[in-house]
């Protein structure tokens, strides 16, 4: 479990200190994506040993609305990208509200973004 990191998304825009939205452990992975993002977000991503390797407050939409958030880890810090997944990007961790996370497997949207489709794997497996 040591090799695990954790990954806190809190909204920071409600009460005193922010409302938790998911937490997750999971294999290192820099990339990680959120479903269903508010327009701000506080991220912390720490090892195993529950010391803190990156940190991105605030992460402001700067797009339209999109269901999915791609979070990256650039260093110590985090960047937010809020995007439809392409090809490229099946087979990343996706992460939903309240912290259940999977595998992006396959990813469809309409070309004006009236609807979109996806599936997402989910194993307690290591």
């Amino acid at each position: 479990m040591s090799s695990l990191w954790t990954w806190e998304l809190y909204y920071p825009g409600a009460a005193a200190t922010g409302v938790p939205l998911a937490r997750c452990r999971v294999d290192p992975a820099d990339v990680l994506w959120f479903h269903s993002a508010p327009d701000v977000i506080a991220v912390t991503v720490r090892e195993g040993d529950d010391r803190v390797i990156a940190r991105g407050e605030p992460l402001r939409r700067a797009a339209a609305y999109f269901p999915m958030t791609r979070l990256r880890r650039n260093g110590d810090g985090i960047e937010r990208e809020d995007r439809w997944p392409v090809q490229s990007d099946l087979g990343a961790v996706v992460l939903l509200p309240g912290g259940e996370a999977g595998i992006l497997r396959a990813w469809w949207n309409a070309p004006d973004g009236s609807s979109w489709r996806w599936t997402a794997e989910f194993s307690n497996a290591r």
